[in-house]
C-alpha cells in the first residue's frame, strides 16, 4: 500500500522449529490424499504461506477461509470468487462457533470425487480418506480440527506454533486428518505481508515496533473503514500521518503518559487488542487485484 503516511517496519520472526516443520510436511504430504489450507478471511493473500504451494506436492487442494465472522462479508465474497476462479475450491468457517465446519467432510469428499469412484470401482469403496491441514500460525487450525472431529482433539494455544509433531485425528469413518504445526515463511515478500501477519497476531507482538504497526494500521483503516475508526476513535482526519492518528486515540482514550504527553505505547496495545477481538466491526484488511 503506497502511503506517504505509511512507516517502514522492519520483521524478522522466523523460529527454529520452523524449519522443522516444513520438513515434517515435506515427509508426509505422501500419506494423503488432499490438502486443506486454513487462512485467515480478514487477510486472506497475507496469511497464505507461498511454500504450500511446494509443500502440498500437487495433491488437491482445499482452501478454508476461517474466522469469516470476523472478516468483511462483501469482500468474503469477492475472495470466494478469486479462488474459484484460480481454480480452487472454497469453504468458509468461523471455527469458534462451528458454523461451516459441518460442512467439511461433504468438501473434502467433493474435491476427491474421482479418486472415490476408482476406489469404489476396485472395491475399495471403505477406505479412510486422509487430508492434511496446513495454515499460518494463529490462524484457528487446531479450534478447527477440533471442531470437525467433535472432540478435544487437536492442542489449541494463541501462541504461535504450539503443535507439534504428527497427529493423526479421525473425523468420522471416511476421513482422517493430519496435523501439522503452523509455519511461517523464512523472508516475508514485503513489509505488507508481515505487517498484516502480525496485526492479526501470526507474529508475535514483542518483535516489532507496537507503536508503528499501530499507526500504520490506523492509515490502513483509515483508507479501507474510515468510518470504523471515526465511530470507535473520533478519528476523521483525512490528511494526519499515522503516529498523529494514534496519538488523537490516545489523548480521545485519556491515555497519559506525565508531562503532557499521551501514551502511545498503550494505545497501540489497545488498537491490536480491539481489532483481533472484533471491537471495529467486520474488517477484511486487503482485496483480491489490489497492488
Amino acid at each position: 500500500m503506497a502511503d506517504k503516511d505509511y512507516q517502514k517496519i522492519d520483521i524478522h520472526w522466523f523460529p527454529g522449529h520452523m524449519t522443522k516443520a516444513g520438513r515434517m510436511i515435506e515427509e508426509n504430504v505422501r500419506l494423503v490424499d488432499a490438502v486443506c489450507e486454513l487462512i485467515d478471511a480478514r487477510i486472506p493473500a497475507a496469511s497464505r504461506n507461498p511454500d504450500i504451494d511446494r509443500l502440498a506436492g500437487g495433491k488437491p487442494r482445499l482452501v478454508i477461509m476461517n474466522r469469516v465472522d470476523q472478516a468483511d462479508p462483501a469482500a468474503t465474497a469477492e475472495w470466494r470468487a478469486y479462488f474459484r476462479e484460480s481454480g480452487l475450491p472454497v469453504l468458509e468457517t468461523d471455527a469458534r462457533s462451528g458454523k461451516g465446519v459441518r460442512d467439511f467432510p461433504a468438501a473434502v469428499r467433493g474435491l476427491l470425487a474421482e479418486k472415490i469412484a476408482a476406489r469404489e470401482a476396485k472395491g475399495q469403496g471403505t477406505r479412510q480418506l486422509r487430508a492434511m491441514v496446513l495454515g499460518i500460525p494463529n490462524v484457528g487450525k487446531s479450534t478447527f480440527i477440533n471442531k470437525a472431529a467433535g472432540r478435544k482433539a487437536a492442542a489449541v494455544s494463541d501462541r504461535p506454533g504450539v503443535t507439534r509433531g504428527r497427529q493423526w485425528i479421525s473425523v468420522d469413518r471416511t476421513l482422517e486428518l493430519l496435523d501439522t504445526p503452523g509455519i511461517l515463511w523464512p523472508r516475508f515478500d514485503s513489509q505488507e505481508v508481515g505487517e498484516l501477519l502480525a496485526v492479526t497476531g501470526a507474529v508475535k507482538d514483542d518483535v516489532l515496533d507496537r507503536e508503528a504497526l499501530a499507526a500504520n494500521l490506523l492509515v490502513r483503516l483509515r483508507r479501507l473503514y474510515p468510518a470504523a475508526i471515526e465511530h470507535r476513535y473520533g478519528l476523521n482526519s483525512p490528511d494526519a500521518q499515522g503516529w498523529e492518528l494514534l496519538e488523537a486515540a490516545a489523548r480521545r482514550r485519556g491515555f497519559l503518559a506525565g508531562r503532557g504527553e499521551y501514551d502511545t505505547e498503550r494505545m497501540a496495545a489497545v488498537l491490536l487488542d480491539e481489532f483481533r477481538g472484533g471491537k471495529l466491526g467486520r474488517i477484511t484488511l486487503e482485496r483480491p487485484y489490489e497492488s
